[in-house]
């Protein structure tokens, strides 16, 4: 566990995921990309994990920066295609501004044909056609095509920014590994396993809510790659 520094903490969550449900509300809890967003997926909860529902898929991924589409060039270039209709759920409530994220990850049958990833969303919104926040997320292979990245999203469909991403083994995850992330301050952090592998600072934004999301482009994979267990704390300066 990152050493968080001394706090009060202003709302915590946690769950191993017990319930089976299309979207995950656990009592109405939370906040789905499709359900409230519109324009995004929801995330389902079933065999005791939650993972992303069913995407468009009609305009496949293509990031030049992403591994098998020329990661880890300096001229890589090339804008990025694709739905980004990325599962995505928040929990509601009253969070501070400083937020903890940890999820136990399954990944299941990783193939490098798609882009599977588990990501911890921290100060995030989700409305009608408006979904903004951090993601911090890590693509599940532990091999030279594995990466973690840290994203802004803007508000809009398809508007996001990569803030930070670093790419080969020692920034993939598979089952039973251990990711976290904090936003401290302006400071995003994530973890694999209780070290620190990429970081970024930003001012976009300073208050939000915390949630998961997974990627969009993984064909029918969905149900493969997930969290068996999540936790959320957070706290004020």
């Amino acid at each position: 566990m990152p050493d968080l520094p001394p706090h009060t903490s202003v709302k915590t969550y946690s769950s191993n995921f017990p319930l089976t449900e299309n979207p995950v509300s656990e009592g109405g809890i939370w906040i789905n990309g499709l359900a409230e967003g519109i324009d995004w997926a929801d995330c389902v909860t079933a065999n005791g994990m939650i993972h992303g529902g069913p995407t468009r898929m009609q305009v496949a991924e293509k990031r030049a920066e992403q591994a098998t589409l020329g990661a880890g060039t300096d001229d890589a270039g090339g804008e990025a295609e694709g739905d980004y209709d990325d599962p995505t759920a928040l929990i509601t409530g009253e969070w501070g501004s400083n937020q903890y994220g940890k999820g136990i990850v399954v990944a299941h049958n990783p193939t490098d044909e798609w882009f599977q990833e588990v990501e911890i969303r921290l100060r995030s919104e989700i409305r009608a056609h408006w979904c903004s926040g951090y993601e911090i997320f890590f693509r599940c292979l532990t091999n030279e095509l594995g990466y973690a990245e840290i994203v802004r999203w803007n508000g809009k469909i398809k508007d996001w920014t990569s803030l930070q991403k670093h790419i080969g083994p020692a920034y993939g995850v598979k089952t039973g590994d251990v990711v976290e992330a904090t936003a401290i301050g302006n400071v995003l952090t994530g973890y694999i396993n209780g070290v620190a592998v990429i970081t970024a600072t930003d001012d976009g934004f300073a208050n939000g809510l915390p949630g998961v999301g997974f990627n969009f482009g993984v064909g029918d994979t969905g149900p493969d790659t997930g969290f068996s267990y999540l936790e959320f704390d957070s706290w004020n300066d």
